[in-house]
Formats: C-alpha cells, structure tokens, sequence
C-alpha cells in the first residue's frame, strides 16, 4: 500500500504528482527544487539552491518520520555541470553525522523547472 506524504513546509507539487510517496519501509521523495516554501522564492547562487533543495528534502523526510540518516539514493540535476564542486560541498554539508553517505548519481541536464540551477531527488529507507 501507498501513502502520500506532503508538508506545507517544502514547497506543493506543481504537476501532476506527490511530494513523496511511502510504501512499506521505503520514501520516495520528488525531485525538490530551491524554492522557499514560505515566500515562493528561489536564492541566488548553486551554494544557496542547494541548500534550500536540502531543506525541503529534510521537511518532507521529517513529515514521514525519516532522517537524513534513512537517504539510501539521490539523485542531483544540474543546470550546468559546472556547479558541481560547489553543489558538492553543500551536499556534503548536508549528512554529516550519518554512519554513510548514501548512493548517488549526479548530472547535468538542459533545463530545469523555474530556470533554477539544482534539483534533487532522494529515495529513503527504515
């Protein structure tokens, strides 16, 4: 069985699909891009936007009751490769004090929702 899970603190779908979806001991949560759920706005800068993608991962993942420790697998979408070393210093930033760091693929694409420079994707696991 399957279990919508949405927060209003990341920001609400803008298509036709969930914020993130639980079944069984597994999260999958949508890719999230920077934008602050309060005010709609995206920062300046792949340092910031990553970050913010961070945040809204980590509300949704505190929603369903998991933790930073529970990401087995992201995924990162660049707009430019780039940003990559920077983006990856955030990332890194962001799982201190977990026992690993999960799976990930990371990669640069043609264009992302609202011309913003990341989007992230994040599967979680009890």
């Amino acid at each position: 069985m399957k279990k919508v899970i949405a927060t209003t603190n990341a920001p609400a779908a803008i298509g036709p699909y969930s914020q993130a979806i639980e079944t069984g001991n597994m999260l999958f949560i949508s890719g999230q891009i920077p934008v602050v759920p309060a005010t709609g706005e995206v920062p300046e800068g792949i340092a910031a936007q990553t970050a913010q993608s961070f945040a809204n991962i980590k509300a949704i993942l505190a929603e369903a009751g998991y933790t930073m420790d529970n990401v087995v697998k992201t995924t990162v979408l660049l707009a430019d490769i780039a940003h990559f070393a920077p983006m990856n210093e955030v990332y890194a930033q962001q799982f201190e004090g977990c026992k690993a760091f999960p799976a990930r693929a990371a990669f640069a694409v043609r264009d992302l929702p609202k011309g913003v420079l990341v989007e992230i994707e994040v599967i979680a696991a009890k």
